[in-house]
């Protein structure tokens, strides 16, 4: 099931997308997602409605069209992971990594859907775009056993773009500052709950409809199972959670007027247009 989260003269609403003669669109209006939790208040689980449920809209609307919103509106923390793809972490003369080196966005850094992506021109002078898929954790998970299945835990699927301050990153030595600033954490258009990344899935990055990335998510260097049981030795994942996977090679800088594209195969296409600040 793909589902997205956009905006009505009604308010905010859900809505199951589905393909109609070859384009995205959103053909019911979804009840919100339930988030389940312990009698403690605490988060257990998010429950995604049954499309069954939903509400068929008179006039399909196409996904092109639509205002979308960030497909969950809260969530706890994004956690990421570096050099995950061999060939990205050579082209800037990095050791592949032996063991999941992890760093984290800031949720102030989140960015819809055709939202602008702001250089922060002041401070840096090369921003970067760095496609990705992402994983949306579904269910609290907290110190996995490795004969657990991941996959449990996961919600779905988006697009991510780990936009970073390139400069600030080699300046600082660590990684927060260059990949925190507000906007630098684009995601969508969709959560695709159908998805099998360790079939492999292709992530491609285009700027101004030029292929800048394109690569597998065959080619992890620390597949799935590995990197969410490794972040949940060390930290608690809860409901809506998400988790940037790496990102191929051939990252490179944006400029104000570009419009960067996020492609993976069977979720779809994210879109930001490029603005200093």
């Amino acid at each position: 099931m793909k589902f997205c989260r956009y905006i009505t003269k009604e308010g905010t609403r859900y809505g199951l997308v589905e393909n109609l003669a070859g384009r995205e669109c959103i053909t019911h209006e979804l009840p919100g997602p339930h988030l389940q939790v312990s009698d403690a208040g605490v988060p257990q689980q998010i429950v995604l409605a049954d499309p069954a449920q939903g509400n068929k809209l008179e006039r399909p609307i196409a996904l092109d069209d639509a205002t979308l919103l960030t497909p969950l509106p809260l969530l706890s923390k994004i956690m990421c992971v570096g050099r995950n793809y061999a060939e990205h972490a050579q082209e800037f003369g990095n050791e592949v990594p032996k063991e999941p080196l992890i760093f984290s966005k800031p949720p102030s850094s989140l960015l819809a859907p055709g939202g602008r992506i702001v250089r922060p021109a002041a401070l840096s002078q090369r921003v970067d775009h760095e496609g990705e898929l992402g994983v949306i954790i579904g269910r609290t998970c907290h110190k996995l056993r490795e004969d657990e299945d991941v996959r449990r835990y996961i919600l779905g699927y988006t697009c991510v773009n780990d936009v970073t301050a390139r400069d600030l990153q080699k300046k600082d030595g660590q990684w927060t500052r260059a990949k925190g600033f507000d906007t630098f954490c684009p995601i969508g258009p969709v959560v695709q709950s159908d998805l099998d990344p360790w079939a492999g899935v292709k992530v491609e990055a285009r700027v101004n409809g030029e292929v800048r990335q394109s690569g597998t998510t065959r080619d992890f260097i620390f597949s799935l199972d590995t990197v969410i049981r490794y972040i949940s030795q060390f930290c608690t994942l809860l409901p809506g959670d998400l988790i940037a996977t790496g990102t191929p090679s051939g990252v490179g800088p944006l400029v104000a007027g570009d419009v960067v594209e996020i492609t993976v195969e069977g979720i779809g296409t994210l879109r930001n247009p490029v603005v200093d600040e």
